[in-house]
């Protein structure tokens, strides 16, 4: 792996949505696959992360609506290549990884990938977080009878197939309303494991009790919605 990459025409695009993350954004940066282009959505720093981003090679989109799924949408509205991945940018998962769960959308064998988290030492995923995670993915197998374990933040699919999916949450259903569009609309959806890290810095979201349940409560709201029309499919 040889960081982020300036060519015009990218493998794959990485949309990594950040706020105040620039104690992580090296590391982070520096595992991106050669060939790939980071695509660092600043949705409000405070700690030069967009500077800091911009000078260690990544494309910079200033998202000034603050939410996960604002900042994950205009990283997609941004995104030029036909893969297009989403990863966390606090250092807790390894972009590095990408180009593996890339490789059974290129080949046609399912529409979008996530990434289950596997906890690398005791305390990398909190109690909490992971609870509300665990009561999520079972709402959404009851939702769209999708069996899986985590709805992770690690993700690949194509780009033109996601924006068909005209995703609306600008908040922490963003990614959860992707799984419950992708599945209404019959995409074949899978996972596979990826080490989890300690994260570096707070979480925005799941770092505290109430941030958690706030998510899961916002979350709901997606589950509840009707079902989209069988219209769009990846393939």
């Amino acid at each position: 792996m040889s960081g982020v990459t300036h060519s015009t025409t990218p493998t794959a695009d990485i949309v990594l949505p950040c706020l105040d993350e620039a104690a992580a954004l090296p590391w982070v940066l520096a595992r991106v696959p050669a060939g790939w282009r980071a695509v660092v959505v600043d949705n409000g720093s405070r700690d030069g992360s967009a500077d800091l981003a911009r000078s260690l090679g990544a494309t910079v989109v200033h998202e000034p609506r603050r939410g996960f799924g604002a900042a994950c949408h205009a990283g997609l509205a941004a995104a030029e290549a036909d893969l297009v991945c989403f990863c966390d940018c606090d250092a807790s998962l390894d972009p590095g990884l990408l180009p593996g769960l890339a490789a059974a959308v290129r080949a046609g064998d399912a529409d979008l990938v996530l990434g289950r988290r596997r906890p690398q030492v005791r305390g990398a995923w909190p109690v909490h977080a992971r609870l509300g995670n665990a009561a999520l993915a079972r709402m959404v197998h009851r939702r769209t009878g999708l069996r899986l374990h985590d709805l992770g933040p690690m993700r690949v699919a194509r780009r033109e197939a996601l924006l068909g999916l005209g995703l609306t949450d600008r908040r922490s259903g963003y990614p959860l309303e992707m799984l419950v569009r992708a599945a209404d609309a019959g995409w074949q959806v899978t996972e596979t494991d990826v080490p989890y890290l300690p994260r570096t810095g707070r979480s925005k979201v799941t770092g505290t009790w109430r941030g958690t349940w706030r998510a899961v409560r916002d979350m709901r709201a997606v589950l509840r919605a009707p079902a989209a029309p069988r219209e769009v499919t990846a393939r």
